[in-house]
């Protein structure tokens, strides 16, 4: 069996070579690319001949897996499956395969990072020291004693809202479905509507999908507090990115710590919040921790062993 992993994975190259030992001591052939791109014809030949793929966040298109004719499992070293041709997987019976969980902290972590950046100024006082300036107009808040709306209370939406309690909020959320592990940290759960107008922070924490492409739009905007803000760590298409721009230069909110764009970075010139207030931007880090990228490649590897031993794990519904 040929297997490629097409791209890097955020280890170095020894600890690849060390987890893909028992792979190659099985008699299978694995190939690694420790260089990305997004260029079909060079994504082909990569994964030619082989029956197991393995890739990152980089995008694998339908094209790619139909040109594939090989191609059995594709193992994705990510949480969201989002960014692959997954219907030409369903046509051609590709397994799909993820590294779910392997970010939850960070993400999280975040989440909180990008809060109090919003709430303490922490960039534009960095800007002020290096420019000879003072503190003046940067008196910041606390997260203590406001009310954090967490919208999807999944694994990554339950830890940010215990770091949120840890200091000091309450938490209410809004999700798909309710958690009685939430229920006993005393939040409460509420319609997206209600979360919206009593939120002081909201922090979005949904996959991409149909029901989710778009549910932060121009109404639920309306609905927040003039001091609120929106933090997401979650996907680009869940927010309506020109609809918050529009808030956040008129004043109707406060600020928005946002990690994920409609497409991956880098953003082109014309995304409304490049040029919004108070609009606190990364590029699509939130995942990105030495620790998490050491659970990341553990997990794609024992996906891989799995497989080729005949019982695979982390199968992905498609």
């Amino acid at each position: 069996m040929k297997i490629s992993l097409l791209e890097p994975i955020g280890v170095s190259r020894e600890e690849i070579e060390a987890l893909a030992a028992p792979v190659r001591a099985k008699g299978h052939t694995f190939v690694y690319y420790d260089t990305k791109t997004t260029d079909a014809e060079e994504l082909k030949r990569r994964s030619e001949d082989c029956e197991v793929v393995m890739i990152a966040n980089n995008p694998y298109p339908a094209e790619v897996v139909r040109a594939s004719k090989a191609l059995r499992m594709l193992n994705v070293a990510f949480t969201g499956i989002d960014h692959v041709g997954l219907e030409a997987c369903r046509e051609r019976g590709v397994m799909v395969c993820n590294a779910a969980n392997y970010s939850n902290q960070t993400v999280a972590e975040l989440a909180v990072g990008l809060t109090i950046g919003l709430m303490r100024h922490i960039v534009p006082a960095d800007q002020a020291v290096r420019s000879g300036g003072t503190s003046a107009g940067l008196m910041g808040r606390e997260i203590a004693g406001k009310t954090v709306g967490i919208v999807g209370t999944g694994r990554i939406g339950m830890i940010a809202a215990k770091l949120f309690q840890a200091f000091g909020a309450t938490v209410i959320a809004f999700s798909r479905t309710r958690r009685p592990e939430a229920e006993a940290l005393g939040i409460r759960y509420v319609g997206l509507e209600e979360l919206m107008q009593e939120s002081d922070i909201v922090s979005l924490h949904v996959p991409s999908n149909a029901s989710t492409r778009g549910m932060i739009g121009r109404a639920q905007i309306a609905c927040m507090k003039p001091t609120a803000l929106l933090i997401n760590c979650a996907r680009g298409p869940i927010v309506d990115s020109a609809a918050l721009a529009d808030a956040l230069n008129e004043g109707r909110i406060a600020g928005a710590g946002i990690d994920v764009f409609d497409s991956e970075p880098p953003i082109p010139a014309d995304e409304p919040l490049l040029h919004a207030k108070n609009a606190l931007l990364t590029p699509h880090v939130a995942f990105l921790s030495q620790e998490a990228m050491q659970r990341r490649a553990k997990i794609v590897f024992e996906n891989l062993l799995a497989y080729v031993d005949g019982h695979p794990v982390n199968v992905c519904e498609i």
